[in-house]
């Protein structure tokens, strides 16, 4: 097992039996989501700025290689089309950075919503999702490995950032709530987040007609 560690600055390995620490792999900055492509290699987002991605030798317990990802800062959600090696990072600035799985190089960089935090890859339609903070799903059609265009942007419920895709029947799942003001800043979390309001939490569909 595989724990990604933000404070530390770290990825911690554990044997999956005996919970036995077999490894802690420092990172050069606060690991985010991670993606594995069934063949030994496990790809991390890096939420620096700009953003990096480190690539984790799973069989060895080592790191391969960190690769720089231009024009993406801080990014936060990654999900991979593994026949084509493909790797999406949902980063700042309304920015989605495609890499090549194999090489590091940047393939392509696509428009989405404000303040993104997961994307899901349908392989089965060729669609790469982004749930955004501001309230959005976007949705993005891979025209072939080395092309991507957004299709739709579907109005969703600010705060909905976390995603589950039913790649089975084609379906998103995102999570909101209502909001009240964010509570006084602390030196322990000088940005706080609004508050969600009792009785106010909702599962969003997002599919076609």
């Amino acid at each position: 097992m595989f724990t990604f560690n933000g404070k530390s600055k770290d990825v911690t390995v554990l044997d999956a039996t005996s919970l036995a620490v077999v490894a802690t792999l420092p990172v050069p900055d606060k690991p985010e989501f991670a993606v594995d492509d069934g063949a030994g290699q496990i790809f991390l987002n890096i939420e620096s700025e700009p953003g990096q991605m480190v690539v984790i030798d799973s069989r060895h317990l080592t790191i391969k290689a960190t690769w720089q990802l231009p024009g993406c800062n801080s990014p936060s959600g990654l999900a991979m089309d593994r026949t084509h090696r493909r790797l999406f990072s949902v980063c700042d600035d309304k920015v989605m950075a495609v890499t090549d799985a194999d090489t590091g190089k940047q393939v392509a960089k696509v428009k989405i919503g404000e303040g993104p935090d997961a994307v899901a890859f349908d392989a089965k339609r060729g669609l790469v999702f982004s749930s955004n903070g501001e309230g959005t799903v976007s949705v993005v059609k891979q025209e072939s490995p080395a092309r991507y265009a957004v299709v739709s942007s579907v109005a969703t419920q600010p705060g909905a950032r976390t995603m589950a895709l039913d790649s089975a029947h084609g379906k998103v799942y995102t999570v909101s709530s209502d909001f009240g003001p964010p509570p006084a800043a602390t030196p322990e979390r000088p940005h706080p987040r609004p508050t969600p309001l009792p009785d106010t939490f909702v599962v969003l569909v997002v599919s076609k007609p």
